[in-house]
């Protein structure tokens, strides 16, 4: 449970390398030390270094647990072991990927690999920890959306598609909990500046890690059920939802 000033004794992250999901534990680290579960491949070249990582940061120890996001099957093992040693104040769900956008939607079989990775890997895990957290009856569930999930644009439509879904279901995840001290928070970012972004030309109101973990932290705080890290992206997208498709479909991005 946190403590006055926000300390976490146990966090989660699922999807153990990302980098938004690494620079969250880390501002969380900020306010104290904590038990930190690494939820990730482990044979992910990049694991070693975010162990590292969160040692520096503080964490009292940090723990790697083998996740397969797409291995449905293994699920229930993996959330069951990470709460062997006792609650999980905060459990990050921050996998995904972006990929080719104009081949997922011509190649069937990497579209749905898509689909599994950014939905549904995201809600098998969390009907699992919504269990867990509504039988603690503490904490809070991060699951990382995007802006891209809240209209669905031609540029990214398969990986807009999975974040729609994702963030319907998170959200309501969050009314299922109501009453049971658990928390739910959805977080929409826009573009971040991270190695799935590489290459790309950089949109406007783009962030780095670092801002949306001070922002995800400061929700979590404050009982926040959802937020966009930049607060415009709330009234642009809002704004999307009025404007006819055929002027929609002109517009450059």
């Amino acid at each position: 449970m946190l403590n006055a000033v926000g300390q976490a004794q146990n966090i989660l992250l699922l999807g153990g390398t990302s980098e938004i999901g690494l620079a969250i534990v880390e501002e969380f680290l900020r306010r104290g030390p904590a038990r930190v579960l690494l939820a990730a491949r482990e044979n992910s070249p990049r694991l070693a270094g975010a162990v590292e990582q969160l040692t520096k940061a503080g964490a009292s120890s940090v723990e790697v647990i083998d996740f397969d996001a797409t291995d449905m099957e293994s699920h229930p093992q993996v959330i069951d072991q990470a709460w062997e040693h006792g609650d999980v104040d905060i459990a990050i769900v921050a996998f995904g990927s972006l990929g080719d956008q104009e081949e997922l939607w011509q190649d069937q079989e990497k579209a749905v690999a898509s689909a599994q990775l950014n939905y549904t890997g995201p809600l098998s895990v969390g009907v699992l920890l919504g269990q867990k957290f509504r039988a603690q009856g503490h904490g809070t569930i991060v699951a990382m959306s995007s802006v891209a999930g809240m209209k669905v644009r031609r540029s990214n439509f398969v990986y807009g598609a999975s974040k729609a879904g994702l963030d319907g279901f998170y959200t309501q995840l969050g009314e299922a909990l109501r009453g049971s001290g658990a928390n739910v928070l959805v977080v929409r970012p826009g573009q971040v500046r991270t190695k799935m972004t590489e290459g790309l030309a950089e949109a406007p109101l783009t962030v780095d890690p670092e801002r949306v973990a001070k922002d995800t932290v400061k929700a979590v705080l404050d009982g926040k059920e959802e937020i966009f890290v930049h607060p415009l992206f709330k009234w642009v997208t809002t704004a999307f939802q009025f404007i006819p498709k055929p002027i929609f479909r002109r517009l450059p991005f």
